[in-house]
């Protein structure tokens, strides 16, 4: 008989996982009782907790309470998310943003709303699970290439017929930190008579000048064909996401965009922490921080002999292969006091297990050196 207790089948002892759960305060993380160093978040520029960000956080449920009450188009919208939309899309080059409570329900809500039955999507085989997932809700077919395969892809296209169909890819790949030929992407988009779904939500605050994303770093920002997903709950420190699009195509969403409509409405005060930890961005030292330790990161890494993926981002994974090996590594950077969790299938493909390194602008020089001391005795 199957009832909740029997419901699962449990994953050998290997493969099961567990939540983290650890107190943190900057860079330091709590975890089973130790003060870790955190290499593991997507706090990219430290802006969680940059007091200006707190303190507009603090200012908001102040004024405007803890949560929103409602989903936008009943009584939830508020004043700061529609100033936080402009913002962004004006500092992005886009025509007009529509915020969404989370990168997966934008992803997933965009591709249910732009796909159906009669449309084709062209999906890299590596996109994030939200992107996978948004695809399959959508009830399109799914045609996948190979990682960064342009030219499989422009095949694809070839063969495919006319008609509503869409390039589907990650800017930034969260578990590589290599990134989409967004240039390609476009060129086919345009020959091919396509739209382009970018996520880029490890891009923004990360790559381009002043941390713009990757489409701005490619002179690319606001194409016609071009919809960009971005997320708040990265590089500005906060919660929630956002999509990007001509002004037509985000009145289109707000229309049609069922986890939008469907979902309590982001807090006021995550708006006001996204939109000054945006102003804060807009000032560019952070950006530059971050880039400069991320070259101390690698310069040091190649002097150790550690062979890191190629990753011109935060996100530097260094593979080791076996599941096993990856698992004792993590364990011992634990007991040297960095926190730096293993990498493995289902999330990464067989025998591409990982310590995932990510870093922020909040990391200071010294940390990053000892930490590759100690990579240098867990991982050679």
């Amino acid at each position: 008989m199957l009832d909740s207790r029997n419901w699962f089948t449990p994953p050998p002892d290997v493969r099961r996982r567990s939540f983290n759960s650890g107190e943190r305060q900057g860079m330091h993380i709590t975890v089973q009782g130790r003060q870790l160093l955190n290499f593991a978040g997507n706090d990219y520029l430290g802006m969680s907790f940059h007091p200006e960000v707190c303190s507009a956080a603090a200012d908001a449920v102040a004024k405007h309470g803890a949560g929103s009450g409602a989903s936008r188009l009943i009584s939830g919208d508020d004043p700061l998310m529609h100033r936080l939309e402009s913002e962004l899309a004006a500092w992005k080059g886009f025509e007009a943003a529509l915020l969404v409570g989370s990168g997966m329900l934008a992803n997933i809500g965009l591709l249910q709303a732009l796909a159906d039955r009669h449309s084709t999507l062209f999906c890299d085989r590596l996109n994030h699970a939200s992107l996978v997932d948004g695809a399959r809700l959508s009830a399109a077919k799914v045609q996948r290439f190979a990682h960064l395969e342009v030219q499989q892809l422009e095949r694809l296209l070839q063969a495919s017929p006319a008609g509503r169909r869409i390039i589907v890819s990650d800017g930034v790949f969260s578990m590589d930190g290599d990134s989409a030929d967004v240039t390609a992407l476009l060129a086919l988009a345009e020959q091919y008579d396509t739209l382009l779904l970018l996520d880029d939500a490890h891009g923004f605050g990360v790559l381009g000048k002043y941390g713009r994303g990757l489409s701005s770093e490619n002179n690319l920002a606001g194409h016609g064909r071009l919809v960009e997903v971005g997320t708040c709950g990265k590089a500005l420190g906060s919660y929630g996401a956002f999509i990007l699009g001509t002004t037509e195509m985000i009145e289109g969403l707000r229309q049609s965009l069922r986890t939008m409509t469907y979902s309590t409405a982001l807090p006021p005060a995550i708006c006001a922490a996204s939109l000054t930890a945006l102003h804060v961005l807009q000032r560019g030292d952070l950006v530059q921080q971050l880039h400069a330790n991320i070259a101390l990161f690698r310069d040091l890494a190649a002097a150790q002999g550690l062979v890191l993926m190629p990753s011109a981002t935060p996100i530097q994974p260094l593979l080791l292969g076996e599941e096993a090996a990856a698992l004792h590594a993590a364990e011992a950077l634990l007991n040297l006091g960095y926190f730096v969790p293993a990498i493995r299938p289902p999330t990464v493909p067989e025998g591409t297990a990982r310590l995932r390194i990510t870093l922020s602008a909040a990391h200071r020089s010294e940390d990053i050196e000892a930490l590759v001391q100690a990579l240098a005795k867990v991982a050679t």
